[in-house]
């Protein structure tokens, strides 16, 4: 009994100990404290986790995981709570549940590998990262990596090993530290210190030389681009909201034309109530005619108009379009270009938003697509291909909101031609400014990743141009109503980069070594113990 209170005691003490250590990691990252956060936290944040890994029960490795992920995403994703109730429980839950395995995993890693563990552990970590920015739970949200983007020297292997190069330095310095400090014989670590310093220095040299490359071309063309940030919730609903919106809209728009800018950007779902749908099949006689205002409006402009609406179209084409009430529809999340009098073509949303955008699992979990519906989510379809738009010699693709979040998607628009990234988002729901800094962060690494540059022109922040170097220009005031003129430049046949060519290569490599390395531990392991218990006789 006493046994089992000191043990519980322990557990509390480690689970008090790494809540203060998630609050401290998200700190790295913009919060109510930072708009921007402290950087610097995040090259020693992990450091007390993996000591309490390392030197925590078995028995508590698993629930000390689930703590300490559910804590820090509590804490870092504070601003979900604004998007819905559900949300700021779902991901938390979610991200918890996943560091489960992962705790056990390190401490596996600890106990099989002796003296270099923590090179298996920081294999442990990044592969980790990857694999949960996969399939339909995939968040890329988190990365320690992403909260160090103001560091851009640092960041410029990016265009090579992705954001996990970056990721794999950053532990490896952090779980090898707390591998001294829990060994208690830090002297034994001596070179392994000096090689991990002996790489970050390669990184800072490299950063260094690709700063000034890629700081002194030429473009073959400079674009002009007017971003709109009309900041209105354009999901509050209603024809008046969006009567009101779209008057915003087009006020700026003109308003920026007088700069003559090439082109026009208005942000994810601007104007929202769908063409394709509103023009055959109207939902109101009011709705019908804001439509068709949006329609002339963006088909007389005398320069191209890229936005956001919604394509909506019929389920069943042998159905009627409204049977008792109940929409015969499918929704897509769309991009448009009105450009020399009529819409030259659209772009579908590939990867959409867990839980709030697409579940699909409702055979499987009917109460919890149930739930989701009743607590007012709606369903996207998903598109299929990556879409390049091409107007007067220069090519664009736009992903749209948190697709700028994910490293391959933006390689397959680059690697289909595109010149340079328009993401179009729309996070004024957020209602503060760290949680679009925390997106606006993770898109930098997709600039450096294939050297191509993004614009960014978003509802309410952070609009803003990230050069190829990573260098954040001219971001508008967040949450205003502005317009911008981003000169965009156009580097015409620059070189795909070998993280364009191969997208996430180095993760995936990651992912093998680990479990390769993992299972080679747990055999090795197992065939010592066969070999003392007939060495023993037992």
């Amino acid at each position: 009994m006493r046994r089992a209170l000191r043990s519980l005691g322990l557990f509390v003490l480690e689970a008090v100990f790494l809540v203060i250590c998630a609050w401290a990691a998200s700190l790295a990252f913009p919060s109510p404290h930072s708009d921007t956060g402290w950087g610097w936290i995040a090259f020693f944040s992990l450091i007390p986790v993996f000591v309490t890994v390392n030197r925590s029960r078995w028995s508590h490795v698993p629930f000390l995981g689930l703590v300490y992920g559910f804590s820090f995403f509590i804490f870092y994703n504070y601003w979900l709570s604004t998007f819905h109730p559900l949300a700021i429980l779902i991901a938390p839950i979610l991200k918890g549940i996943q560091y489960i395995p992962l705790f056990l995993c390190l401490k596996a890693a600890d106990r099989l590998f002796a003296r270099r563990s923590y090179i298996v552990q920081t294999l442990v970590y990044v592969a980790y990262l990857y694999l949960t920015q996969q399939g339909f739970i995939g968040y890329p949200y988190g990365n320690l990596s992403s909260a160090i983007t103001q560091y851009t020297v640092l960041l410029q292997t990016a265009d090579t090993f992705g954001i996990w190069g970056i990721s794999f330095l950053m532990t490896a310095g952090q779980s090898l530290c707390a591998k001294m400090i829990s060994s208690h014989a830090a002297k034994a670590y001596y070179c392994d210190f000096m090689v991990v310093l002996a790489v970050y220095l390669a990184f800072i040299i490299y950063g260094l030389f690709a700063i000034w490359h890629y700081e002194g071309l030429e473009p073959e063309r400079v674009v002009r681009i007017a971003a709109v940030q009309h900041s209105a919730d354009s999901w509050e609903g209603g024809d008046a909201t969006y009567r009101r919106n779209l008057d915003t809209l087009t006020s700026l728009t003109e308003e920026a034309l007088r700069e003559e800018p090439d082109l026009v950007a208005w942000s994810e779902t601007a104007f929202v109530p769908s063409v394709t749908w509103n023009m055959q099949y109207p939902i109101t006689p009011v709705r019908r005619q804001l439509t068709q205002e949006f329609v002339d409006f963006g088909l007389s402009m005398p320069v191209p108009l890229i936005t956001g609406n919604p394509e909506t179209v019929l389920a069943d084409p042998d159905l009627p379009p409204v049977t008792n009430g109940v929409y015969n529809w499918k929704r897509y999340n769309t991009v448009i270009l009105f450009a020399d009098g009529e819409v030259q073509e659209t772009y579908r949303k590939q990867h959409l938003v867990p839980f709030t955008e697409h579940f699909p699992y409702e055979k499987e979990f009917p109460w919890l697509y149930e739930l989701l519906l009743a607590n007012d989510y709606n369903w996207w379809e998903e598109g299929q291909e990556a879409t390049v738009f091409s107007y007067d010699g220069y090519s664009f693709s736009t992903p749209i909101c948190f697709e700028d979040t994910f490293g391959y998607l933006s390689a397959a628009f680059v690697a289909n031609g595109a010149d340079f990234l328009l993401n179009m988002s729309n996070d004024v729901w957020s209602g503060v400014v760290p949680a679009e800094v925390q997106h606006m962060q993770l898109a930098v690494y997709r600039a450096i990743e294939n050297r191509r540059p993004l614009l960014r022109s978003t509802n309410s922040g952070i609009s803003t141009l990230i050069t190829i170097t990573g260098e954040v220009s001219d971001p508008m005031e967040p949450f205003t109503q502005s317009w911008h003129i981003y000169e965009v430049p156009v580097y015409g046949d620059a070189p795909y980069t070998f993280y364009t060519l191969f997208p996430d290569l180095f993760a995936k490599v990651i992912v093998f070594l680990a479990v390769l390395t993992l299972c080679i531990g747990a055999g090795r392991r197992l065939l010592w113990q066969d070999m003392e218990k007939k060495g023993t006789g037992v």
